[in-house]
């Protein structure tokens, strides 16, 4: 149900601000608006103060919304409303119309970014755990406890690291760019601090995915090497181990943190069977020796070590907030960035260089919602924001059914001092509504792969 709720609200909002700002511009044009509807099909709700006000309307189905103007392109306009008329107006209204709608969603992200940001997200420190192995971080010389405190581009121009969220930011941008990322670190208390550089460039024309993430290496949040709950009658309660024993080695192999811990279990298996490890353990300021046999589990494909008991300490968290004018500021940031990057990934997807799988449709849309709700007010602020960056972005494409189509008929018109031709017109919009039509069959089974795990 928050789910449903969720996604709801989401796509209300959404809607309603990108028709809002039609709508604005044009009665700020003068243009005679006839309807202000949310959603498409039967009206389940209607409000009009008088025959000659705009009509606003709640329509069944609510995945989108319009605005009807006066246009005697559509039907007889009485001669004394011909100048409230849209395609009476000139062509700098009609294009400040048209773009109205998306520059809304990109005012809306702005808003809802810096709101998030002035609230504040609890988030996890940027102090990682293990790199992966062989990875550009190991390469770059990353240990397990390095705290990430600022990132750059160029090594020149540094800016903080606050959250390991943020940290990840830097790294999309700079994947996105193919540019390398230079990052200053220090150990987990502030000192030894040391400048490195993740040779990121190197991967700019890959899709970022799992496997490039695993490539890069970057761990997660540091975790101490510390076991919480142990299962009973688990191969760890057999071996007497108990929650808070912290692990000091594993087979001789000093063990710098969670990650590292869990990656020996699962690498303890010998030719399919499992091998029994020793354990050096700290408990109570007492050290002693257990020796562990794990469990053969399944994980998708192959076969890892368990000892069913959780292993790790909760990560630092710390509360990332801005002061009114720098949330500001970084929300219009934040805005900017995703826009030129989904732009890219568009661009990428255009001419075959990145998955079809990147565009996702209201199921996905929907789950994230509700995920993000759950995570508290900052995160779905954050998450309505992303959206409607990418509602802005998606209308600004120029293809026809989209204002960014109805931008490029005016584009033309302003080159060439006539307007679309009624053929090109005709043609021009079937061949959008079956692009349209495309992507959103693409978005729709890309969700269901997504529901099915097959993504």
């Amino acid at each position: 149900m928050i789910t449903l709720l969720a996604f709801v609200l989401t796509l209300g909002v959404l809607i309603v601000v990108h028709e809002y700002g039609h709508y604005r511009v044009a009665r700020a044009c003068g243009v005679k608006v006839l309807r202000f509807s949310v959603g498409f099909g039967q009206v389940i709700w209607r409000r009009q103060r008088s025959p000659s006000d705009t009509e606003f309307t709640l329509c069944a189905l609510p995945l989108g919304g319009y605005v009807r103007m006066l246009d005697e392109r559509e039907g007889p306009v009485p001669e004394g409303l011909r100048s409230q008329a849209f395609n009476n107006k000139s062509l700098r209204q009609r294009t400040a119309i048209v773009a109205a709608g998306p520059i809304a969603n990109l005012l809306l992200a702005i808003l809802l970014y810096a709101c998030a940001n002035w609230i504040g997200l609890d988030e996890p420190k940027a102090v990682l755990g293990s790199p992966v192995a062989e990875s550009l971080a190991q390469r770059a010389g990353m240990r397990a406890g390095d705290w990430v405190q600022a990132g750059s581009s160029d090594g020149l121009a540094w800016e903080e690291v606050r959250s390991l969220p943020e940290l990840r930011w830097q790294l999309t941008r700079a994947l996105s760019k193919g540019e390398n990322l230079h990052l200053t670190v220090t150990d987990r208390d502030g000192r030894g601090r040391r400048n490195l550089v993740l040779g990121t460039a190197s991967l700019a024309d890959q899709e970022l995915d799992a496997e490039l993430l695993r490539k890069i290496g970057l761990g997660g949040p540091y975790s101490e090497p510390v076991l919480g709950e142990v299962k009973a009658a688990g191969p760890a309660a057999k071996a007497g181990l108990r929650a808070g024993d912290r692990v000091l080695s594993v087979d001789g192999v000093t063990i710098s943190d969670a990650a590292m811990l869990r990656e020996q279990i699962r690498q303890s298996l010998d030719k399919g069977q499992p091998r029994e490890m020793l354990w050096h353990v700290e408990r109570a300021g007492q050290v002693m020796d257990l020796n562990v046999l794990p469990v053969v589990a399944q994980d998708g494909t192959r076969q890892i070590g368990r000892i069913e008991a959780f292993v790790g300490a909760a990560p630092e968290i710390v509360t990332v907030d801005y002061g009114p004018v720098q949330g500001l500021l970084r929300g219009v940031e934040r805005t900017w960035d995703v826009s030129t990057m989904s732009l890219k990934i568009f661009g990428r997807m255009l001419i075959g260089e990145a998955s079809l799988r990147n565009l996702s449709g209201p199921i996905t849309i929907a789950d994230y919602a509700g995920q993000s709700v759950r995570l508290g007010v900052s995160y779905y602020l954050g998450f309505l924001a992303m959206v409607s960056v990418s509602l802005g972005v998606l209308n600004l494409l120029p293809l026809p059914m989209l204002d960014g189509g109805h931008l490029m008929y005016y584009l033309f018109e302003g080159v060439t001092g006539r307007p679309v031709s009624e053929w090109w017109l005709k043609w021009l919009q079937r061949a959008g509504a079956f692009a349209m039509l495309l992507m959103m069959s693409l978005a729709l089974s890309n969700d269901v792969a997504r529901l099915m795990g097959l993504h």
